[in-house]
């Protein structure tokens, strides 16, 4: 094991679990292809990196994470989904076969990987989440080697929000705690190849009526995507949001990429900032009623997800069915209560 992947983690974690950590790598590398090893790296280096942020799921970044994340999620797809049918739509529309330049092939398929794992991710299988940050950070960077080989000025603050924030947004999946991931809406494996091949196929259908005219304006574009992905995302997501502040970073996605995505514009968003500040505070004094409720029911939550993932093997998570953390390592509730 990389001494790199040791030292991501605070140093008193590291003399208590530094051989459980090097043993339970390697027991699960051996024998193992370039692809599994790179996963079990990831999997170290999220979980090193949640314990020195303080994110785990019995502290109050966690859980804020952990409402975040389906929003974010959602957020990504309906960017992504905007983007690649805005694209096809014009293209269409055009009726100029070489109206796609190979920067526009570059970045729909960034966007298409984005979209599927966003999709993906909100079905249950969180691994998909990390498709789709390395989606938005594929077309960012295409994004900025056109800019900076066409123009060797310093690049606009505006541009660089635009090229960033989504990557941002993309990221915040992975900071959620993998006891409070959602629960899979999805199980078998058949379910979600079906619903990654059926996706881009929606997304090219809904591309194909739009260019008949019917829904050439941002906001038919950009609202069906968000209504489809909040649907996907389900009622836990929604009863995931238990406080003002999470109501409050669960819509600030949705407002930073409609903006991007042209259906917000600078008059516009602070009107949508007054309205989802309405929405924190009633989300406020609604819960205001009982103010340990929704700490109780959360750390509810997480200590039933975590006596579950103790009960599953390694062996299991190889086929889909246990927990997402390398096994032998304690999980991030279990650090948190020893710390």
């Amino acid at each position: 094991m990389s001494p790199f992947l040791l030292r991501l983690y605070p140093a008193r974690f590291r003399r208590d679990f530094g051989d459980e950590i090097a043993e339970a790598y390697r027991e699960a590398t051996q024998g193992a292809g370039p692809v599994a090893r790179f996963r079990e790296a990831c999997d170290i280096t999220a979980h090193a990196l949640r314990l020195r942020l303080g994110l785990g799921s019995a502290r109050r970044g966690g859980r804020l994470f952990a409402a975040v994340a389906p929003f974010a999620l959602a957020a990504t797809a309906s960017y992504a989904a905007f983007n690649l049918v805005s694209t096809i739509s014009d293209w269409r529309v055009s009726g100029d076969p070489e109206f796609l330049v190979p920067l526009s092939y570059a970045t729909s398929g960034c966007y298409l990987l984005s979209l599927i794992g966003a999709v993906v991710a909100m079905s249950g299988r969180f691994a998909g989440a990390l498709w789709a940050l390395l989606g938005m950070a594929g077309t960012a960077v295409c994004f900025l080697t056109v800019v900076r080989s066409s123009a060797p000025l310093p690049v606009p603050w505006e541009f660089i929000g635009f090229l960033l924030l989504p990557v941002v947004f993309a990221a915040v999946p992975l900071a959620c705690p993998p006891d409070l991931r959602p629960p899979r809406r999805i199980h078998s494996t058949s379910g979600v190849v079906a619903l990654a091949i059926w996706t881009p196929l929606i997304v090219v259908l809904f591309a194909l009526i739009d260019s008949t005219g019917s829904g050439l304006v941002p906001y038919w574009r950009y609202a069906v995507p968000v209504a489809a992905a909040l649907a996907l995302a389900g009622r836990p997501a929604l009863s995931g949001i238990r406080t003002a502040g999470q109501l409050a970073l669960a819509a600030v996605p949705f407002v930073a990429t409609g903006f991007f995505a042209g259906v917000l514009d600078q008059d516009a968003i602070l009107p949508a900032l007054v309205v989802i500040a309405g929405a924190a505070l009633a989300v406020r004094l609604w819960r205001g009623g009982d103010p340990s409720r929704s700490n109780t029911l959360g750390l509810a939550r997480a200590a039933g997800r975590f006596r579950w993932s103790q009960g599953v093997s390694h062996g299991d998570r190889r086929s889909g069915h246990g927990t997402q953390e390398t096994s032998g390592l304690p999980t991030d509730h279990e650090e948190d209560h020893r710390s």
